[in-house]
């Protein structure tokens, strides 16, 4: 449109190009068409393409349908491909479409690929959400009527074997991270306050009744308070060990209470494991069992700097602050 304006001002058509930053031929080309059938010419006539198979309505009934899970459809295991959807549509509504297709149809319908997440069939839902929404914000008061801290106690290992993520390096050159195969490992106590206070207990061997007593006496020591400790039905949390231990006096200053059976999600110190082994520590292959205790021992200093950070593990959570 401006190349038209420009020569009915009387430009030359090499003078318009360089103007217009285009080869003397595109400004020709504009020029012909316009003389040809006008200024309306010149006006973008964008193709529709071909209609769509399935209508709005259609689409919209997508996410309802794969809603039931793959199971609902006859496919094993509970899982969502585009093949599977593509045979759900066709099912439905009888079209057919090519995988690539059902993959921007489902982009517009804000699915997106998703690594699931693992939950136990013994699980009681209700009995979880019942002790996020209420018992939490009850343990919570009690806890400030009665001067104690909260902490969530749990255990993890860690392996010479590292925590694979991605990353970068040149289109078909795959990178190799060499390590040492075992399955030995180290073995993790830690707890985490609301404040994002971070305590840990790192042993070679596994973890016993005796190492949740010197854990708990550790952490009153740091906190100088009494506790509130929050962790799951471990045998280890239930030996006769730390029993003797409470019923010697420090169940005074020491109130235990364990969370729902298989709710790991309820427990924020869940989160301090992701942190330190998809965070701080991924792709670390170690040579031995002194550079494994060294690199997490610097990993858990790093994250003890960062309270704000830990307390977004009561987030994830879903246990409110």
């Amino acid at each position: 449109m401006r190349a038209f304006e420009l020569k009915r001002a009387g430009w030359a058509q090499q003078a318009i190009a360089e103007a217009l930053g285009v080869s003397k031929g595109a400004v020709s080309q504009w020029l012909t068409t316009a003389k040809s059938g006008g200024l309306e010419a010149l006006y973008a006539r964008p193709r529709p393409g071909s209609p769509a198979k399935l209508t709005a309505v259609q689409r919209d009934l997508i996410p309802e349908y794969l809603s039931h899970g793959a199971a609902a459809y006859g496919f094993r295991g509970n899982v969502w491909t585009c093949a599977r959807v593509a045979k759900v549509i066709e099912s439905e509504f009888g079209v057919v479409y090519h995988t690539a297709h059902v993959s921007r149809v489902l982009k517009e319908l804000d699915w997106t690929p998703q690594r699931p997440i693992e939950r136990a069939t013994q699980r009681d839902e209700a009995r979880i959400e019942q002790w996020r929404t209420d018992v939490w914000p009850a343990l919570e008061k009690q806890a400030r009527r009665e001067r104690r801290t909260p902490v969530f106690i749990d255990e993890s290992g860690f392996y010479l074997l590292p925590a694979l993520v991605r990353t970068y390096a040149p289109c078909g050159e795959t990178p190799v991270l060499r390590v040492f195969e075992t399955y030995d490992h180290l073995s993790v106590m830690s707890g985490l306050t609301p404040a994002g206070q971070l305590f840990s207990l790192i042993r070679s061997e596994s973890l016993t009744g005796t190492e949740s007593v010197c854990f708990l006496q550790h952490v009153q020591r740091q906190l100088g308070t009494k506790l509130l400790v929050i962790w799951d039905g471990s045998p280890i949390h239930r030996s006769a060990k730390v029993k003797a231990f409470l019923s010697e006096g420090a169940a005074r200053s020491i109130h235990l209470e364990p969370l729902p059976p298989y709710a790991p999600d309820l427990n924020p110190d869940e989160g301090v494991w992701q942190l330190l082994k998809t965070v701080e520590m991924r792709n670390l292959g170690c040579a031995d069992f002194d550079h494994l205790h060294r690199e997490l021992y610097l990993a858990i200093r790093r994250l003890r700097r960062k309270p704000h950070l830990l307390q977004t593990c009561f987030a994830g959570a879903g246990l409110e602050l």
